[in-house]
C-alpha cells in the first residue's frame, strides 16, 4: 500500500514538470569533428601558430615535472628488504668478529 503511494505520487510530480527529464540537459553536445588537429585550422603559408596564453606554463609545468621525478628517483634510497637484509647480516657478523668477505686461504689453493 505504501509503495504504490509513493508510485502515485512520484507519478503525479512528473506529470507537473511535464514530463522532462531534469537531468539530461538536453540534447546531447559535443564537438563536431572537423578533420583538424585539435580542431585547430592550420596558419596561412608564411604565418606561424600563435601559442595561447597558458601553453609554456603547460610545457614548463609537464616537462619540468617529469625531470624532477627522473632525478628525484634516480637518487632515491634503496630500502628494499634485501638491501636491508645484507646490511644486518654485514653487522652482525662484524659483531661476531666473522669476516662478511669472502677470502680464500693458501691452503684451499689448487697447485
Amino acid at each position: 500500500m505504501l509503495q504504490s503511494q509513493q508510485t502515485l505520487r512520484l507519478a503525479r510530480v512528473g506529470a507537473q514538470l511535464g514530463g522532462r527529464r531534469l537531468a539530461s540537459h538536453g540534447a546531447p553536445q559535443f564537438n563536431e569533428p572537423s578533420g583538424f588537429l585539435f580542431g585547430e585550422k592550420p596558419p596561412a603559408p608564411g604565418q606561424k601558430r600563435v601559442k595561447e596564453s597558458w601553453e609554456n606554463i603547460w610545457y614548463i609545468g609537464m616537462f619540468g615535472s617529469m625531470a624532477f621525478a627522473v632525478v628525484m628517483l634516480y637518487y632515491k634510497p634503496d630500502n628494499g628488504v634485501e638491501s636491508w637484509a645484507l646490511r644486518e647480516a654485514k653487522a652482525r657478523m662484524e659483531a661476531r668478529g666473522e669476516k662478511y668477505k669472502y677470502e680464500p686461504s693458501e691452503s684451499s689453493s689448487s697447485s
